[in-house]
Formats: C-alpha cells, structure tokens, sequence
C-alpha cells in the first residue's frame, strides 16, 4: 500500500501532464484502488469550457476503466496554487468521490506545500446517495 507522501508525490508528477493553455492552473490526482493500484489523471482543459476535465475525474474513471469499484484514497495536487486551500476538488469531483466511497482526499499545492487530509464527509456532508 502506497503511503500519503507517495500518492500525494504521485499526483505532483501527474500535474506535470496537464493539459491546461487557458487557466494556466495544472491539477494532478492520483488515486488508490481497493485493488493496490494507483491511478493517475491530469486537468484536460478545452476552450468550450465545459467540455474540460478535472485531474480528479480522469484519474477516478481510469481506475473505473481497469474494473475497480472502490478507491481507498484520491491525492491532488495544483502546482500553481500558492496554498491547498485553492486547489481543493470542485463539487462534481466530491460527488464523482462518493460515488465511489472514497476514504481519503489529500490536497495540496505548489512545490513543497503542505498536505491537508480530510475525509469524504467532511469535504462532502450530506451528500447525495440513492
């Protein structure tokens, strides 16, 4: 099992990757499957705005795609960012996070900068759920 660092070093890396020319905001994720494995997305921006995808969707759905059905842990990181707090995952991403009872959401930003952990109901009360 990967440690916090790792994944949140993991998700670094994959900002690297992002696809990001119009908010110049790189965003990386890397997820833990229940499976052991770690999958990792980036940001893919496109200028019909909400045709972009977060770093956080993409990684969860490349783990959906390999067959994993429960993600232990998700880490992101903003590169750009100068502090966690504005690098948080949106809405759609925490909803996408339920879906799939994520554990753990480690965030952080720049080079270096602090990893703040949460769990999903914290960042995500009274979520819906059918």
């Amino acid at each position: 099992m990967r440690s916090r660092n790792d994944l949140v070093d993991l998700a670094r890396q994959a900002a690297l990757n992002a696809y990001a020319p119009y908010s110049r905001f790189r965003v990386g994720a890397a997820v833990l499957g229940s499976d052991g494995i770690t999958y990792t997305g980036a940001n893919v921006e496109n200028a019909a705005y909400p045709s972009s995808s977060c770093a956080e969707a993409n990684a969860i759905a490349a783990a959906v795609s390999a067959g994993v059905r429960k993600i232990d842990a998700v880490a992101v990181a903003c590169i750009d960012a100068p502090t966690p707090e504005e690098a948080y995952p949106c809405g759609r991403c925490r909803q996408i996070m339920s879906e799939f009872s994520v554990d753990e959401i480690h965030v952080t930003a720049g080079p270096g900068s602090l990893v703040k952990s949460h769990t999903l109901d914290e960042l995500l009360p009274h979520r819906f759920t059918l």
